[in-house]
């Protein structure tokens, strides 16, 4: 909860809306309790009733929502959206409808039971964002019974909570990650927040972004352009680390706490470019003679230089070990493409591999010669990221199994007339068990 109140604090009210200390953290709903304040403040300067609150709710969801004139976030949401867009307009339509009802049930709470401000009526300058009214908030609180207290007052609040709600957007389990405060609340993200949101709107965005505003979000700082970070006793990386990788999204991230983590770090891709690494065509591996059985898989995590580190999967069967880069095997997963939709068409008998003889092989390995299918329906999910960490990242398919590879109209699947795919065929289930983290040996 937010900061208790002590006899040695400045009492809330005149310019101070919050007990926030110079640098902590809160959870999202600590911090929207820690700015509560602002609320009764507009209750108490504008006289408001509980009629009212209908108004301010309808603006709250119209300012945190998608597609409306009053939206803070102005991001088209489409079926050729890119993925990254797609997962943070999900995001975002989901963690707006959360806080705009918390503030609907702030709002109720309020109006009878007040927060008490001591030094007196809260009076906070807060500088216009150009975060637009419906017309009924507007009359509410410029005409009727407002002014520019009550305008000041509202306009601050509204903004911490778009900040808020903009903060939270590269996690999933975002009511659980604690964010940076500052007696200013959230506004120390804003240089941060604008780049990040402005990639967003204009460009693919990419996961080194995704990555680097979630560092400011938890730390205040940025850092060397990775995949994820430790900080002490935390940790954040990709979701699908510890979510099944055909459901996994593709560039959020994960906060999971790690006591085992004493010192700050970036985790960085071994290899920078993927084009330049060797490569092994499948065609000169051993064919499939039947199913290896299970091949064990955990991430081994390299030491911290220079405020990197890196991290393998090592997958062990047979006695026999193989590592592969965490990095590339994340950079597989975000290109990876999902089994088609029902109803395209299906391509003729593919060629199989040997799934251990492509986790040993050299490089990255590929195909020229047709469509090749790797069976992964007896691994767990660190063996399958560890296929597309050892796969070309270009034209892999994950599907469940049994589903047909379909395959959009045009040049067919030959090394000849068109490009050749790497297809993994996968449980078919959406849920399989996995522990809370993923187990690391540092």
């Amino acid at each position: 909860m937010p900061p208790a109140q002590t006899s040695t604090a400045p009492a809330l009210g005149g310019s101070r809306w919050n007990t926030f200390p110079a640098a902590g953290t809160m959870t999202a709903r600590q911090f929207f309790a820690g700015a509560e304040p602002l609320l009764q403040g507009v209750i108490d300067d504008n006289a408001l009733q509980s009629v009212d609150g209908e108004v301010l709710e309808a603006q709250i969801h119209a300012t945190l929502g998608l597609g409306t004139r009053e939206t803070s976030l102005p991001l088209a949401l489409g079926p050729d959206s890119a993925s990254a867009t797609r997962e943070l307009g999900a995001q975002a339509e989901a963690i707006g409808r959360e806080i705009a009802s918390w503030a609907t049930a702030a709002l109720d709470r309020l109006l009878t039971h007040r927060i008490p401000l001591p030094a007196g009526p809260l009076v906070v300058r807060s500088h216009c964002y150009g975060h637009l009214l419906t017309h009924a908030a507007a009359d509410l609180l410029f005409g009727r019974r407002g002014g520019p207290v009550t305008m000041q007052l509202y306009n601050e609040w509204l903004h911490q909570m778009v900040l808020l709600r903009d903060a939270l957007l590269p996690f999933t389990n975002w009511q659980d990650v604690p964010l940076l405060v500052t007696p200013t609340g959230l506004r120390h993200i804003e240089p941060a927040r604008d780049g990040f949101l402005t990639e967003v709107l204009v460009r693919q965005i990419r996961h080194t972004s995704v990555v680097d505003f979630a560092r400011h979000v938890v730390t205040g700082t940025s850092g060397p352009a990775g995949y994820g970070f430790d900080l002490d006793g935390e940790t954040v990386l990709p979701a699908v680390l510890d979510t099944p990788p055909l459901t996994a999204p593709r560039y959020l991230l994960t906060w999971r706490p790690d006591p085992a983590v004493d010192e700050t770090a970036t985790y960085v891709a071994e290899a920078r470019d993927y084009y330049a690494a060797p490569r092994t065509l499948v065609e000169h591996l051993p064919p499939a003679t039947g199913t290896p059985g299970p091949v064990n898989g955990r991430i081994v995590t390299g030491p911290v230089v220079d405020g990197s580190r890196t991290a393998r999967i090592e997958v062990t069967h047979g006695g026999t070990t193989a590592h592969i880069d965490l990095g590339q095997a994340l950079r597989g997963h975000r290109f990876a493409h999902r089994a088609p939709t029902a109803g395209d068409a299906t391509v003729g008998d593919a060629r199989t591999a040997d799934l251990w003889a492509v986790l040993r092989a050299t490089g990255l390995v590929w195909t020229e010669g047709g469509d090749v299918t790797l069976d992964a329906t007896g691994q767990d999910e660190f063996v399958v990221l560890g296929l597309l960490g050892r796969l070309y990242p270009d034209n892999v398919l994950l599907r469940p199994a049994g589903r047909p590879a379909g395959r959009r109209a045009g040049p067919t699947t030959t090394g000849r007339n068109g490009p050749s795919r790497l297809v993994i065929d996968l449980p078919d289930h959406d849920v399989t068990d996995r522990p809370d983290s993923p187990p690391k040996t540092r």
